[in-house]
Parts: structure tokens; C-alpha cells; sequence
């Protein structure tokens, strides 16, 4: 049995066997509704007062313990196949500096309630840099929550350098909204339909590019973060690491993102500009939806086999601590 590659996003889950060359085979939505014991949760009709909405992940991290071992029984159990009793091998993308508390309880909840035979996790930025055939390089992460930019070295993300921010598609979103009701006070749409709108047609403006005057939060734009961010690391690796960029998450998926960075791209103020790397052509399309799991898939097929992960016997001798030692 494949290990399985799973993905837990502020927006969408992405889960599937470790075969690196095509697309998860399971892509829901992280959110959930919560229906009391006494309701059927396929009754349609349910009342809405006794539905709630939970958000398991926010801004990129878990905070739902409990709706996420939901979310996950159903994965792993009812879609990939996994049988009670049988259970295989399971990585991890790690987003980028995860608290040590929050991958501390995600190898106790699978060592203790899925009954797991392995375990391993792994930064997002070095899965999305393994995706495209790169161990060093920077990733622009654009996603649901939250940004993040950080430089790889070697296969090891340069902590000291790299930047996240608090803002993302679902801000993006709330901004949309915003500007509709202006336009339009009777305009009666749920933060649902104006996501399915922002989704079919938003495109990315020609200037003012994700720039702090835009969202009242940041002083400078993408690019000149990822300089700046770069500006941290040795002179020497300047050009290696900017000259392979990877642009990930589901908000650089929108029409004219790319062209406008690298229009940003070029009038940087660094002397050795962004380049961005294009994904293998035997890659699924749209790699930068979901690249860091399929580099968990390319991963998966090095660190189990070869008995770099974290088992049963790893996890009873020294605890949930085991994960800082033996997953980076």
C-alpha cells in the first residue's frame, strides 16, 4: 500500500497515495459543519440554528483538534481505503515555522488514535521546491490565510530569513465583498458567492501589485519582500536562491499573477532579479494549487522506504518529541 500524502489548508484538504507525478486524488474543503447528535447530518432540511460552521485550520495552522481527527477519519478511512486494524504509512506538509506544540500533537493523534505505521512531516516550502526539481531556491506561498516567503537551502528552510504575513485569498475575499456591498447595498451575496466570483473572475491588476497602500497592512509588495527577505541570507547564495522562485497556493492561480510579478520582477531593487521555474512537463497542470503535496509524494518514496520516518517503535521509546528529531 502507497503511503498516503495528506495536506491540511486554511481552505482545502489535499490527500491522496504518494504517486508524485499526478494530482491528489482527493481535494475537499477544509471547513466543516457541526450537527448535534440528534440530527441526521444528510437532512437537508436542518434547521439552521443547529448547524454550526468550524474552521479546523486558521491562517494556515490547526485549531480544531477534535473536527480535524473528523475530518481526517473520513480521508484516510472512507476515501483512501485505509481499513481499522491496517493502517499504513502517512506524511505531512508542514506549513512554514509551525509551532513545535501543534506537530508534537499531530504524531501523538496519529500514533494514538489512527494507529499508524510510520509517520514523517516536512516544511511546505522544500515539498514545493522538490515539485519542481529544486532543493534550494525561495517559495512565494500565497494561500487561503496567510503568505509566506521563504528561502531552502540544501533542503533546509533559512528560518532567520523567511517571512510569513496574516493575509491571504480569504482577505482578498472580505475585500471583494466590501467593495460589492459599496457598489451595490441591495446586492444580497454570502462571503460563499462572492468567493465563487472572486474564483471565476478575479484577475491581478497591472500595478498597485499586492502592495501595502492596497490592504493598509504592508509597507512593500511581493517582490521587494522576497528581496528584502533574501537581502538576510549569504551574498554567495543571492542568485541560487532568487533565480529559483517558486510561486505556490491557490492565489497565485489567478489570471495575470504570474506575468504581473515578473513585470515586479524587473524593477526590483536587487541587482540579480527573481526568476521564476517552471514545473517538469510531466507534472499535473495547475502544480502550483497543490505543489507542496505532490512534493510529499516524491518525498514519501525516499524517507519510508529507507526508514527515515518516524515509527511505532520511535514514538513509544521517546514520545511526541520524537517528530524535531527525526522530521526537518
Amino acid at each position: 500500500m502507497e503511503a498516503a500524502v495528506v495536506d491540511i489548508g486554511s481552505k482545502l484538504l489535499k490527500a491522496g497515495p504518494a504517486i508524485p507525478d499526478q494530482s491528489p486524488s482527493l481535494i475537499i474543503p477544509t471547513q466543516m459543519k457541526r450537527v448535534p447528535a440528534e440530527y441526521n447530518d444528510n437532512d437537508d432540511d436542518l434547521p439552521e440554528d443547529v448547524v454550526s460552521v468550524v474552521d479546523p485550520v486558521e491562517r494556515g495552522f490547526i485549531t480544531d483538534w477534535d473536527a480535524i481527527e473528523d475530518l481526517l477519519n473520513h480521508v484516510l478511512y472512507s476515501n483512501l481505503g485505509w481499513e481499522v486494524g491496517n493502517e499504513g504509512h502517512i506524511l505531512f506538509t508542514d506549513p512554514l515555522s509551525t509551532p513545535k506544540a501543534i506537530r508534537e500533537h499531530l504524531v501523538q493523534l496519529m500514533f494514538e488514535t489512527f494507529n499508524v505505521s510510520g509517520f514523517y512531516a516536512s516544511e511546505q516550502p522544500v515539498l514545493s521546491l522538490y515539485a519542481v526539481g529544486r532543493i534550494s531556491g525561495c517559495t512565494v506561498d500565497i494561500g487561503h490565510g496567510k503568505i509566506d516567503i521563504a528561502p531552502v537551502l540544501e533542503g533546509a528552510v533559512q528560518h532567520i530569513a523567511s517571512r510569513r504575513f496574516e493575509i491571504g485569498g480569504t482577505d482578498l475575499t472580505k475585500f471583494f465583498s466590501q467593495e460589492l456591498t459599496r457598489s451595490n447595498p441591495s446586492a444580497n451575496l454570502t462571503i460563499y458567492d462572492v468567493e465563487k466570483l472572486k474564483e471565476q473572475y478575479s484577475c491581478c491588476a497591472e500595478d498597485e501589485f499586492a502592495n501595502g497602500k492596497t490592504y493598509g497592512t504592508y509597507a512593500l509588495g511581493i517582490v521587494e519582500q522576497l528581496v528584502r527577505s533574501i537581502s538576510t541570507v549569504s551574498s554567495e547564495n543571492h542568485r541560487q536562491l532568487l533565480e529559483n522562485t517558486v510561486l505556490c497556493g491557490g492565489t497565485t492561480s489567478m489570471i495575470g499573477f504570474e506575468n504581473r510579478f515578473q513585470k515586479e520582477a524587473g524593477l526590483c531593487s536587487s541587482a540579480i532579479r527573481p526568476l521564476l521555474v517552471k514545473p517538469p512537463e510531466y507534472m499535473p497542470e495547475n502544480l502550483n494549487m497543490f505543489s507542496a503535496w505532490v512534493g510529499g509524494a516524491i518525498l514519501a518514496k525516499v524517507v519510508f522506504p529507507q526508514n527515515q520516518h518516524v515509527t511505532k517503535a520511535d514514538y513509544d521509546e521517546s514520545g511526541p518529541s520524537i517528530v524535531h528529531r527525526k522530521c526537518f
